[in-house]
């Protein structure tokens, strides 16, 4: 028989558009997601909101309530957990995590609300042996797969720049760096250059982001990288690879891939079988975690890979406030976004 890891959920939340939900309800798709590998058991679940914990149990066989997780760690001892609060949450919870003696933490993005809690995070995971890793699921996806593949077979020549647009860098802005690193097989950046607005106010899961940005780094490699984000951000697609002989677009809507390689007139749509949304991503980054915690080897979504993206992020952020390249490692502590909002040097009223 399969080895059942006993999972617990910290964060129950409300599924997706439901009365009283919050966010996307993403400790259901992680249970789902559990399930369907046939080597786990749901044996808890925390949430500070008892009603929460209680429609989520009553789904799910009614594993163990509790309203506070820390005791929950050290009641059940479960071998999993899945974190999947809001993000400035998100380091306290994975550090105890790591106290507790847990074998592998899977966390929902963005990582946390700072750089240095992102680090710390990560080296307490790493000095207790604890495996973890982070939901940019997208790797797992088709258009995403089959869009690195085209940009490293020499269909477009070789790759020279990738270029992603969204809504802002912080909450949406994780996957498209993520992806960028996909597509250049993770090889690591070594400077970022960036400028971000937030003259209006906005803010995802209780942390500021801006309003509009621009973030351009550069890889070991000699690629770049393009992220324009918030107001005005649309560039025609997703995500681009531009090579030194032709084009690959990722799009949201269908066809989700098309290409203009050498020698191409036209674009030509690619089929594939499916888009770049679904929780099919999320069930096999979890299948792959528990395998990779099994064969001791790096998961897809590792810690180390994640960490890479959200020094990207506040990287760029620095970078507004220093008003200069940053040159990587970064070396801040904390958030310059919000330094700077705190500060009134940036923020409503200012343009």
């Amino acid at each position: 028989m399969a080895e059942q890891y006993r999972v617990a959920v910290i964060g129950a939340g409300r599924p997706w558009r439901t009365e009283g939900a919050t966010g996307f309800g993403m400790s259901h798709v992680h249970v789902h997601a559990y399930q369907k590998t046939g080597k786990c058991r749901l044996a808890a679940v925390a949430d500070i909101n008892r009603a929460n914990a209680e429609a989520f149990a009553a789904q799910y066989a009614h594993p163990a309530i509790y309203t506070d997780y820390q005791e929950m760690l050290e009641r059940e001892r479960p071998e999993i957990v899945s974190v999947c609060t809001w993000p400035a949450l998100h380091a306290p919870m994975v550090i105890d995590c790591a106290g507790a003696g847990v074998k592998a933490v899977h966390c929902e993005k963005p990582m946390a609300p700072t750089w240095g809690e992102a680090r710390r995070m990560v080296e307490a995971c790493a000095r207790a042996g604890t495996q973890l890793t982070f939901n940019h699921q997208r790797r797992f996806l088709a258009p995403f797969r089959v869009a690195r593949d085209l940009a490293h077979d020499g269909t477009i020549g070789e790759l020279r720049r990738l270029e992603a647009a969204c809504g802002d860098m912080y909450d949406w802005g994780t996957h498209w760096i993520d992806m960028c690193f996909f597509y250049n097989h993770d090889t690591p950046a070594t400077w970022v250059l960036g400028q971000i607005d937030a003259r209006e106010p906005h803010s995802i899961f209780g942390l500021s982001v801006e309003s509009q940005g621009l973030c351009q780094f550069k890889f070991e490699n000699g690629v770049r990288a393009l992220l324009f984000t918030g107001h005005d951000h649309d560039i025609g697609c997703s995500n681009r690879l531009i090579g030194t002989e032709g084009v690959v677009e990722v799009h949201n809507d269908a066809p989700h891939v098309r290409l203009r390689g050498r020698g191409d007139a036209q674009w030509h749509a690619l089929d594939t079988p499916e888009g770049i949304h679904g929780n099919q991503a999320i069930d096999r980054g979890i299948a792959d975690l528990i395998d990779a915690l099994e064969h001791h080897r790096e998961p897809e979504l590792s810690a180390r890979k994640a960490l890479r993206t959200t020094q990207v992020i506040f990287a760029t952020y620095e970078s507004s406030r220093r008003r200069a390249r940053i040159d990587l490692p970064l070396t801040i502590d904390d958030s310059p976004l919000q330094a700077m909002l705190d500060a009134g040097e940036i923020g409503p009223g200012r343009k």
